[in-house]
């Protein structure tokens, strides 16, 4: 044990800080890293002035303290934006989407065929078969409208004048 008497405080706060860090990165969530700079900060300080362990302790608490709360203010007054602000809300990235009704919609409910899914739908009364566009969404269940299409786009022609 007569190498722990000859280590020397800073290395070990340095250590504790790469320790922090490191974790940091293999552990979800963003707290260690500030304990980890805190740390750091503590082992410098402790290099240059060479405090005694009860203030080695204080230092590290208030620069915890200090590197949490300004960082918890940084992100508050200038959030990360998401580059895919509805990656994990599926329902919401269809708004907009043209469906195929496969069960008329009645009273206000019914379902249609989106891409290889069916899904749950209101909107305004609708036959089996035709199109809708996706306006909207309510938790699972799709908001509908029916798509009007210009005269002459995407229309059957029509047998009637025809002998």
């Amino acid at each position: 044990m007569e190498w722990l008497e000859n280590l020397q405080a800073h290395w070990t706060w340095l250590t504790l800080g790469l320790v922090l860090a490191g974790a940091e990165m293999l552990l979800p969530g963003v707290y260690l890293i500030w304990l980890a700079l805190a740390a750091i900060a503590t082992g410098i300080l402790t290099a240059v002035l060479e405090p005694s362990l009860p203030y080695q302790i204080l230092n590290f608490v208030c620069f915890a303290l200090i590197f949490a709360f300004s960082a918890r203010r940084f992100l508050r007054d200038q959030p990360i934006e998401s580059v895919d602000p509805l990656m994990n809300q599926r329902g919401a990235r269809l708004v907009g989407e043209t469906a195929v009704v496969v069960q008329a919609i009645e009273n206000g409910s019914g379902r249609v065929k989106l891409g290889d899914s069916e899904w749950l739908v209101h909107g305004p009364d609708v036959a089996a078969g035709d199109r809708v566009r996706v306006s909207g969404i309510d938790g699972a269940t799709l908001l509908v409208e029916p798509l009007n299409l210009l005269p002459g786009e995407g229309a059957q022609p029509s047998s009637e004048g025809m002998t």
